[in-house]
């Protein structure tokens, strides 16, 4: 498993709970951004500047991402490549992006950029809040505590 974050939107506060998790697991995470992001010294963290452009971060980790490799992003048609692939997709907020609920992201995905592309408000998402950081550790514990155990197997 390799942990890969689409780094461009990723918070901090996500980029400080992987950063310790990937340093306690010795898991390889690779941030993709478009942009330099800093990261801490480390044999596991990696950062990996692309061009600018558009979804040019998101195919260079479809690209890379191989099965039951863990993608960070709240890029709904991101996740659902990399679920294509196999890879396990969990967004910031601590959501758990699958095979069956996927599809129906996308379609609301869809509607809200219809919805904008006419000239509704339709606003963004609200501020990362201490329950949305609280989901996202439990959910990477978990992902992570269920691949250490198959290693073990």
């Amino acid at each position: 498993m390799k942990i890969w974050v689409d780094a461009d939107a990723c918070p901090v506060v996500i980029k400080e709970i992987l950063f310790k998790a990937a340093e306690r697991t010795k898991i390889t995470t690779t941030l993709v951004a478009n942009h330099h992001i800093r990261i801490p010294p480390s044999k596991v963290i990696h950062f990996m500047q692309v061009s600018s452009g558009f979804d040019i971060a998101d195919d260079e980790i479809v690209k890379r991402v191989e099965e039951n490799d863990l993608v960070i992003t709240s890029d709904i048609p991101l996740a659902d490549e990399v679920i294509t692939k196999l890879g396990i997709v969990l967004s910031p907020r601590g959501e758990l992006f699958t095979k069956e609920n996927i599809k129906s992201r996308l379609n609301i995905r869809d509607f809200m950029d219809t919805m904008r592309a006419s000239g509704v408000q339709t606003g963004g998402p609200p501020p990362l809040n201490q329950g949305d950081r609280q989901a996202f550790a439990n959910h990477l514990d978990k992902i992570i505590m269920r691949y250490q155990k198959s290693q073990n197997t």
